[in-house]
């Protein structure tokens, strides 16, 4: 999950991002939410250093060391929704990419925020004994990738931590599980992996009964 980060990469990575953080600040706006797209460098909102790959290092690939969370706060007090571009500085103000579930889960600890969600574009990943495979119907993790029954909708911490010690969940699921973890251990109420191609996901997993 860590993208080697040369400097013209990290340049054209940072151009790629901002374009997308004002573009999903228009679409906010359209719908009514006053919207205020933020850099990671903007008030030194996420302090990082840089972050090796097995001891190997792969660039300008940062892992955050501080949050300014007030910088976030400041937003939300005066109704300006923030939206955060993960790219953050280190001490000598050297600009580095950040993995985007990494920097969500520093901030959503610094802010100490109720609810930390994760939106991603696969339906889940699951693992029976012999392969590793995704399955299209179902959403979520399920401990037989091959019985919908199995599917497992919540989870504790010493939950989560066995599926990821014992080998029923892997690849991409891995890291974000962590994050999980970490969130909850320092103070975040919730977490959710949802489907962002759903539609209305949101409001269906917070105000149904059953969720998504």
């Amino acid at each position: 999950g860590l993208r080697v980060t040369d400097a013209e990469t990290m340049e054209i990575a940072e151009m790629v991002l901002n374009r997308v953080n004002k573009s999903l600040v228009a679409k906010v706006q359209a719908l009514g939410v006053n919207a205020i797209g933020i850099s990671g460098k903007d008030g030194k909102l996420l302090t990082v250093k840089k972050k090796l790959s097995g001891g190997e290092d792969i660039g300008f690939v940062g892992e955050v060391t501080k949050v300014n969370g007030k910088v976030l706060l400041d937003l939300l007090e005066k109704d300006f929704l923030p939206i955060v571009c993960p790219v953050g500085l280190d001490d000598d103000f050297q600009t580095y990419n950040i993995n985007a579930d990494d920097a969500a889960c520093a901030i959503a600890k610094a802010v100490v925020a109720d609810k930390l969600v994760f939106l991603t574009d696969i339906e889940g990943l699951y693992k029976d004994i012999n392969e590793l495979a995704f399955l299209s119907d179902i959403p979520g993790v399920c401990k037989d990738k091959d019985d919908p029954s199995t599917l497992i909708s919540e989870l504790t911490i010493p939950e989560a931590r066995e599926l990821m010690t014992n080998g029923i969940v892997g690849g991409g699921m891995l890291p974000k599980l962590g994050n999980c973890i970490d969130a909850i251990e320092q103070g975040v109420s919730r977490v959710h992996i949802l489907d962002g191609r759903i539609a209305h996901c949101l409001l269906l997993e917070f105000f149904t009964n059953k969720g998504i």
